[in-house]
């Protein structure tokens, strides 16, 4: 790592939040369970103060400006990585609804509730934008405040922090990554068992949670591209190994992160 590379975290939280999936089903709009990139790179726009969406087939400053950003999520306070989801109703008699049948349009929302994420970032001291964001999130600034996918789902951050001494993971011994972390393969193959992970002195019983997020944009249709993404408390095999699928990096004695 770069002597002006810096990795820090925040424990990013709201009391509720909407991550659209750009798919209707049968009439309900969905949210992804997990924050994904694109997303965060929004928040972290709104904290940095850049400008969002302006312009019909343009992308926005904040996206062209920090795309590049290397990042990983940790879910907490979750359910084996789920979060508790509610449905909603509720009327648009705006006139934006004027279209339905007593200009009055029914919206049906699946949303999260208390959805709570660790979220790491590697930043470059040398890049003005991004030591924005290390001043900013280190001392709790916010140019515009943050929402998690709707404006008054609001949102916060505690627990901010600076990783003094990481370093590179190569997979030479079993382990366990703290961060959702993207597959190229079936990992259930190399869970590593043992007879200790079943017995009744076993804190909790291994899981492995699923699910396809976006990871960026293309650049043509404007439309998300994807990975498939696990989050997991097992420990895996050294002979898994993720090398290709992303940077990892020991932030300590216990934990390791992927940055994508």
């Amino acid at each position: 790592m770069d002597t002006n590379q810096r990795l820090i975290s925040f424990d990013l939280k709201a009391e509720m939040g909407f991550l659209k999936k750009p798919d209707i089903n049968d009439g309900i709009y969905l949210t992804y369970n997990m924050i994904h990139k694109p997303a965060l790179l929004g928040i972290l726009g709104a904290i940095a103060g850049m400008k969002g969406y302006e312009k019909n087939g343009e992308f926005p400053d904040y996206y062209n400006r920090l795309n590049h950003l290397k990042m990983g999520i940790q879910p907490l306070d979750s359910e084996k990585g789920n979060y508790t989801k509610e449905i909603v109703s509720y009327n648009n008699s705006t006139g934006f609804a004027s279209s339905e049948t007593g200009g009055n349009l029914i919206i049906t929302e699946q949303i999260l509730l208390k959805p709570s994420f660790r979220c790491f970032l590697l930043l470059n001291l040398d890049n003005a934008d991004e030591k924005t964001l290390y001043d900013y999130i280190l001392s709790y600034k916010a140019e515009f405040l943050p929402y998690l996918g709707k404006n008054e789902f609001s949102a916060w951050w505690v627990n901010a922090k600076e990783y003094n001494t990481i370093s590179e993971f190569y997979f030479s011994n079993n382990f366990k990554i703290a961060t959702l972390f993207s597959k190229t393969e079936a990992v259930s193959k190399y869970v590593a068992r043992s007879m200790s992970m079943f017995s009744f002195e076993s804190k909790e019983m291994p899981f492995l949670y699923f699910e396809r997020l976006p990871i960026d944009f293309d650049k043509k249709l404007y439309q998300y591209t994807y990975f498939d993404f696990v989050f997991s408390n097992a420990t895996f095999k050294a002979e898994m190994n993720m090398s290709e699928a992303g940077e990892f990096y020991k932030i300590d004695e216990f934990n390791i992160i992927q940055l994508f």
